[in-house]
């Protein structure tokens, strides 16, 4: 028997199993006041969750704050967690609340919550226990009543194993786990959320509603979708924005798929492979890490092409041009990044380099 689309107004939307099941959840925990911990892959809706809980919750008429612990440098995420007074450090210009005041009597959603500093968990464990905290540079304690509902697309035991998480603050975190599922294992799911996003598009910019050609159809449920719901809702929007008839074909999604590699006839394959997600995202890796390679190869060949040998006996070269390392290294965060059409998780990966890190380089090279 068919399973009829589920849909409500805090933008879940499906037809699988696995995901009503987990809304059954949700909606029983949220009158609640127990912690949630929510696990999934990057993109697969886990915020979407957090606002249903708690607009299902008697907080609902209270404010929901979003942090994602990875995009906050570590230096100052505790500033923006617990507030701090003025001339506490150097740049503490003014008192300033934290997200925990901020959020009072609603509820706090920490996102990536195994970046977290071990320091900050410490804190953070003494809030959930005592829901008292103090600003950085005050001496007046604070008194807070938060509901929190973290998530985390790692594995937190993993991560308590190798000692970067506290494993008293994982248990205080996972009274109640739920495990959204990659779009890739609920395919059933692909054209609904499609349809959806294509409605919500049509409507926010006065459109009229484009129809799906069967061959788009068959294009969106092949795809492996390894930034999950995000990168579909991305994808049918540029489509949209792209298009200019009222039908969406194969053709106008291929280019926006990040599997689909573009400008290399030896890369123009058929989407459907009979490959696990696992070993497509090692080839997407490989892939990417050999094109980084090449490309800081030509930059080295530039940066020394202009070299002259004056004594070979010596080693005594004169250099006319040399490409300062900085440049190399925004150069790879570039080309990173445009190969993972902006994923910030993945070009990460890529770069064998934290989240936080990336982020922190995005700053210090202004790169938008």
């Amino acid at each position: 028997m068919e399973i009829e689309t589920f849909k409500n107004n805090f933008g879940i939307v499906s037809k699988s199993r696995k995901i009503r099941d987990l809304i059954d959840i949700a909606m029983q925990v949220a009158k609640s006041d127990i912690s949630v911990l929510l696990y999934g892959e990057s993109g697969v809706g886990k915020e979407v969750f957090a606002r249903a809980i708690h607009s299902f919750s008697p907080r609902a008429k209270r404010k929901l704050v979003s942090v994602n612990c990875g995009a906050i440098p570590e230096g100052i995420l505790e500033s923006e967690l617990f507030g701090h007074k003025k001339g506490s450090f150097t740049g503490a210009t003014n008192d300033r609340k934290g997200y925990f005041e901020i959020a009072d009597g609603g509820t706090l959603f920490l996102d990536e919550i195994a970046e977290m500093p071990l320091t900050t968990q410490v804190k953070l464990l003494r809030v959930l226990e005592t829901h008292e905290f103090m600003p950085i540079g005050s001496e007046t304690v604070k008194k807070v009543d938060v509901r929190i509902i973290a998530a985390s697309n790692k594995d937190l035991q993993k991560e308590v194993d190798a000692k970067r998480f506290r494993q008293d603050l994982y248990f205080r975190l996972k009274a109640v786990t739920l495990n959204i599922p990659p779009l890739r294992e609920r395919r059933e799911d692909i054209l609904v959320l499609a349809e959806h996003f294509i409605e919500i598009y049509a409507n926010k910019n006065n459109i009229p509603k484009p129809q799906l050609t069967k061959d788009a159809i068959e294009l969106l449920n092949n795809y492996p979708w390894p930034g999950n719901v995000r990168e579909l809702k991305n994808t049918v929007e540029t489509a949209m924005a792209l298009t200019k008839s009222n039908i969406l074909t194969a053709e106008i999604f291929r280019p926006l798929l990040t599997e689909v590699r573009k400008n290399d006839p030896n890369r123009n394959l058929p989407v459907h492979v009979n490959k696990s997600a696992d070993a497509i995202d090692r080839e997407i890796i490989l892939g990417a890490l050999i094109e980084i390679k090449k490309d800081l190869n030509e930059l080295k060949n530039i940066a020394l092409k202009n070299q002259q040998v004056v004594n070979p006996e010596t080693q005594n070269v004169q250099i006319t041009e040399v490409i300062p390392l900085d440049e190399i290294e925004k150069q790879a965060i570039l080309q990173a990044l445009n190969f993972t059409n902006g994923n910030k998780r993945k070009a990460a990966e890529l770069l064998k380099i934290s989240e936080r890190t990336l982020y922190r380089k995005l700053k210090e090279y202004e790169i938008q």
